[in-house]
């Protein structure tokens, strides 16, 4: 039997105008955990879908060499029926149906031409008790966390006899604990002779987790690189990646003396009719223009949340308490379009359901939070607005082929910048962005910060909503962290570390 339990040999996969994969050969050992890396476009996922059969036989060029015999995918449900399963960075579980409907969804228990619910369940338990998952199997998913919505996806696809399981950014939503404790269960499936495909742009994860780390670059494969004699530097993963290196991911920015504060809370307390509770209590905080403001915090602490109510989205939080004053001006804001009037802008941390509209096209996108600026009388003027999105292409460097492409069809990184583009063509005075940088890679989180800091010297007022320790200390001029919807501690860049901000996080002594 062959060492390897994968092999990819010539894959080419072209969509209109592109070509996604270019002779890609990729080739995966039986029982290793096995990282798939590169820089968001570079075809990570595209390769994926080829192999799970996404992209059905006779799509693409090349072989797909699995257990030794080559295979002729046309569905998902042959390469499941194979042994190769794959979870989506989107989970594909139902929110009203319980745990141990989703996990059997599809290949279900039966008894004769009925479900067997009975065993359906005792089986879901099994699963459940091999991802080490403590939850009742007739829990509904949406009772549950992400992290545990990430263990029944796992469950699901062992339910299913998966030898080999295909993981595409699984951690790129989990907070610290979750993620460590899938990244413990790949080992410990691992040693269950499962072997794992993972996509990952947290590096650091990659570098404790991979006996071996395959990089692609602009849909072609570069090198891959042995992790178990030795740790793999990530500054080397890097520069494959980029195909430069980055010596500091955090560019360095010109210390320039804040101006005048643009935006202020007082007192700002908010009530969630859903959760029938206070989620932020007396929340004090000031911008000043030429800053990036850094707001840290555990998951569930209140950060979007803040940002949301900042942003009018009323009534879904309802205001007890508090005052809004832009430079200076005591406001009050009844919908998000209230909100942009008076110069807020707030880039949202799911750029794919509420940031962007996926099935439109560049243009579209980058013009529709303020259309108002292209009218002449009643008529908007399209040759306008080819420039000036044809501007924001060129000065945050988004790579399309058109203005016309579909923004679904652009990398993570791309779409990003699209919506960047959006609110800055709103002309804002305050830049509210939340988690950045999430599910993007490295060289283009670079292109991100760059543009925060050029944001930062045209005198916008930025606040940052980070999950990312390094990067709210690499980006921020001050620290602002949350606890259980209050303010903890505000601190200077110079005098904080990962340290004494997770003190204040946990309302720890230390802090």
């Amino acid at each position: 039997m062959s060492e390897y339990i994968l092999e990819m040999r010539g894959i080419t996969k072209e969509f209109p105008g592109v070509r996604a994969l270019d002779n890609v050969n990729f080739k995966v050992k039986r029982g290793e955990i096995h990282c798939l890396v590169g820089e968001n476009g570079a075809g990570k996922s595209t390769l994926m879908k080829v192999l799970s059969g996404v992209y059905k036989f006779g799509s693409y060029s090349g072989d797909i060499v699995y257990n030794g015999q080559v295979q002729q995918f046309q569905s998902t449900k042959d390469s499941e029926h194979a042994g190769i399963a794959i979870i989506s960075q989107e989970l594909a579980l139902i929110p009203e149906l319980t745990v141990y409907e989703n996990i059997f969804f599809g290949h279900e228990v039966m008894h004769g031409k009925t479900i067997n619910w009975n065993e359906t369940i005792v089986k879901a338990g099994e699963m459940l008790k091999k991802v080490r998952l403590s939850v009742n199997p007739s829990r509904k998913i949406r009772e549950l966390g992400v992290g545990q919505q990430q263990l029944v996806e796992i469950a699901k696809a062992l339910s299913k006899n998966a030898k080999l399981l295909i993981l595409d950014e699984p951690t790129a939503s989990l907070n610290e604990d979750d993620s460590q404790n899938l990244l413990q269960l790949l080992r410990e499936l691992q040693k269950d002779g499962v072997t794992s495909i993972m996509i990952s742009h947290r590096l650091k994860e990659v570098v404790t987790i991979a006996d071996t780390i395959t990089v692609l670059r602009d849909g072609a494969t570069i090198c891959s690189m042995e992790a178990t004699g030795g740790k793999v530097a990530e500054s080397e993963i890097i520069k494959y990646m980029v195909g430069r290196e980055i010596d500091n991911v955090y560019p360095k920015r010109e210390y320039i003396a804040p101006g005048e504060v643009a935006l202020e809370l007082r007192n700002w307390t908010v009530f969630d009719p859903k959760q029938e509770r206070v989620i932020l209590d007396h929340v004090n905080i000031q911008l000043r223009k030429g800053e990036v403001v850094g707001l840290s915090g555990l998951m569930g602490a209140g950060r979007t949340e803040l940002a949301l109510s900042v942003f009018g989205n009323t009534p879904k939080y309802k205001l007890l308490e508090g005052e809004i004053f832009v430079e200076g001006k005591k406001v009050a804001f009844k919908t998000p379009r209230d909100a942009t009037k008076a110069g807020l802008a707030y880039v949202s941390e799911d750029r794919k359901h509420n940031g962007l509209i996926l099935i439109q096209d560049v243009k579209f996108n980058v013009t529709v939070a303020n259309l108002e600026k292209l009218l002449e009388g009643n008529v908007i003027n399209e040759n306008e607005e080819i420039v000036q999105v044809n501007s924001y292409k060129d000065s945050l460097n988004i790579k399309t082929p058109s203005i016309k492409q579909l923004v679904g069809n652009l990398s993570g990184g791309n779409q990003q910048k699209v919506q960047i583009a959006k609110w800055l063509f709103a002309e804002p005075k305050v830049l509210i962005l939340d988690e950045p940088t999430r599910g993007i890679d490295v060289g283009a989180k670079f292109e991100i910060y760059t543009i925060i800091n050029r944001l930062v010297r045209e005198g916008y007022a930025v606040l940052m909503i980070s999950s990312d320790l390094p990067e709210i200390l690499g980006m921020s001029d001050r620290i602002y962290v949350m606890a259980e919807g209050t303010i903890t501690g505000e601190i200077s860049a110079a005098e904080a570390n990962e340290q004494n901000i997770m003190a204040m996080a946990t309302k720890t002594e230390e802090a």
